[in-house]
């Protein structure tokens, strides 16, 4: 039936009302075929049956049965068509890339625009015909398409007008009405604009996404640039500390060896002199010792007597050498020097400690108390800058409000960067300061850990220093200080205490990991027998001179 269908021509297989190939065709009883959709369509607009070609008129109106071989021939015939002419097409148009009419039979014009449910593309004359059949059932027309196979269903050769939302596939209305009767199915204008704009607003998502990365990946760039400065700035900085305290080492070491061969000259040039007043004692012994030699070598009795005056009775004037040293002693000269190299580079290392707390104090943020979290007994100043251990307050119920541990946050939070605050602790003798989470437990006990906090240092009996974590290692410092920095970098996770005045570290926390907003913590603790009734004081950040 396929080769037979090959060899008929394609006039025989067109709809003379739509001028397309049969859909569902129908044969009535003057003999003439039709799409059974545009012959009833015929008789809907007009006011008596009667035959589009030969014009017999039917008293009453015939019932329609599809041709089932008309309609099979058709469809293979449809088949062949549609590919014989996007071979056609696509041969003939590589270059233009133009969509032909698929109704002309001889010389082929460029299509004006493509049906989507004829599945048909027309040149300017057919698509007025195919306008005037059609009537006011208006098909739906775009600009011209290729591959419009691909649009029509292999199942039943009828147009994809219909969405199966089930299978998720685009159907025709017989696939409707037998295998997704039952489905949930949808026109496809429908589904298509609902999919578009969820579509739209994925790709309004992903802009989003993309623009975010974007300015991370700028923000990243930046990091490593101010990265990069500071490691420069470090390095350079790092580089002029230890040499320094190389050229410290090697001139003191240059002094110490000079001071040792300068000793040794001395020892050496000592000794030369005493060698030489040996010798020359010596060389007189020696005389003496001849003179005693050839008296005693005499054995005439009067000789002897008469020749021993002539000797002197005394010896030779000689020192004492028993008690003469030579050997110089260098006993304390290194840790002379290794004293003074130390002097130095305790020098050194100062200078470089208020290099470092002068760059950190240019993070300084203005800190002041948040009344909402105060203990009832805490008293804060107006400005909000000092506050104290005294009488309970009337203090309305807040959420916010430490209940068991007589502290207070800052009002300001962080969660990003570096920041920096200064408070007076002088005159007080028990005190706590640091930074804690948004979400510390306020309503009990403080149970400090290093993962959740908080980060606290602190003051007990006067003299004790102590860095609240599980161990709680007491500190030991060279001096009381008067003035507490806090220093907090929140990407390095690190937490950092100084003596201001003295511009030395008083202690550290390290990886540490924040996850969410910090906030300034203070605690002024009790009266502690009349001994602590200064408040904590924020002060304002001036540079360290």
């Amino acid at each position: 039936m396929s080769a037979a269908s090959c060899m008929l021509s394609e006039e025989q297989f067109l709809c003379s009302i739509c001028l397309d190939v049969f859909t569902d065709p129908v044969s009535i009883p003057c003999g003439h075929n039709f799409c059974k959709s545009c012959i009833t369509h015929h008789w809907d607009v007009n006011d008596q049956c009667e035959c589009p070609m030969c014009k017999d008129v039917f008293e009453k109106r015939p019932q329609l049965r599809v041709n089932t071989f008309i309609s099979e021939m058709a469809a293979q015939f449809r088949q062949s068509a549609v590919k014989k002419s996007s071979r056609m097409s696509l041969k003939k148009n590589t270059n233009s890339g133009e969509v032909l009419c698929d109704v002309c039979t001889e010389s082929k014009l460029k299509a004006l625009k493509s049906c989507l449910v004829c599945l048909t593309s027309y040149c300017e004359t057919h698509l007025e015909i195919h306008q005037n059949i059609t009537g006011p059932t208006k098909h739906e027309l775009v600009d011209p398409v290729e591959n419009l196979q691909d649009r029509m269903c292999k199942s039943h050769s009828r147009p994809l007008e219909m969405f199966c939302k089930t299978d998720q596939m685009c159907v025709c209305l017989s696939c409707t009405e037998s295998n997704h009767k039952l489905h949930c199915i949808v026109p496809l204008m429908e589904q298509f604009e609902k999919k578009k704009a969820e579509l739209s607003e994925m790709e309004t998502e992903i802009q989003k996404m993309i623009k975010e990365r974007h300015l991370k990946i700028q923000e990243m760039k930046d990091s490593v640039e101010l990265s990069r400065a500071d490691t420069d700035r470090e390095k350079s900085d790092s580089v002029q500390v230890f040499t320094a305290l190389i050229r410290s080492v090697e001139e003191g070491l240059a002094q110490l060896l000079d001071l040792l061969e300068e000793k040794q000259k001395t020892t050496e040039e000592k000794a030369e002199g005493f060698i030489k007043e040996l010798e020359d004692e010596i060389s007189e012994l020696m005389k003496r010792n001849t003179e005693v030699e050839q008296l005693l070598s005499t054995e005439d009795h009067l000789q002897f007597l008469q020749n021993l005056p002539s000797l002197n009775p005394d010896h030779p004037p000689t020192e004492d050498w028993t008690k003469v040293r030579v050997h110089s002693s260098y006993e304390g000269m290194v840790r002379s020097a290794v004293a003074q190299l130390e002097e130095k580079l305790s020098e050194e290392v100062k200078n470089q400690l208020e290099s470092e707390l002068r760059r950190i104090q240019q993070y300084a943020v203005d800190v002041t108390l948040d009344p909402d979290t105060a203990y009832s007994f805490l008293i804060l100043s107006d400005d909000g800058k000092q506050v104290y251990y005294g009488k309970r307050q009337n203090r309305l119920h807040n959420p916010e409000r430490f209940s068991m541990s007589g502290c207070v946050l800052g009002k300001q939070s962080f969660s990003a960067g570096t920041f920096y605050f200064e408070v007076q602790v002088k005159n007080k003798s028990i005190w706590e300061l640091g930074v804690a989470r948004g979400s510390i437990n306020r309503k009990e006990q403080i149970s400090p850990e290093l993962e959740t906090g908080p980060w606290i240092l602190l003051l007990r009996n006067g003299s004790e220093y102590t860095a609240l974590t599980a161990y709680s290692p007491l500190l030991s410092l060279k001096s009381k200080p008067q003035k507490v920095g806090v220093f907090v970098d929140y990407e390095e996770g690190v937490v950092s205490f100084y003596d201001v005045d003295a511009a030395a570290l008083i202690y550290s926390f390290t990886g540490c990991n924040f996850t969410e907003k910090l906030y300034p913590y203070f605690r002024p603790c009790k009266y502690n027998s009349g001994n602590n009734y200064a408040p904590l004081i924020i002060t304002p950040v001036s540079q360290t001179q």
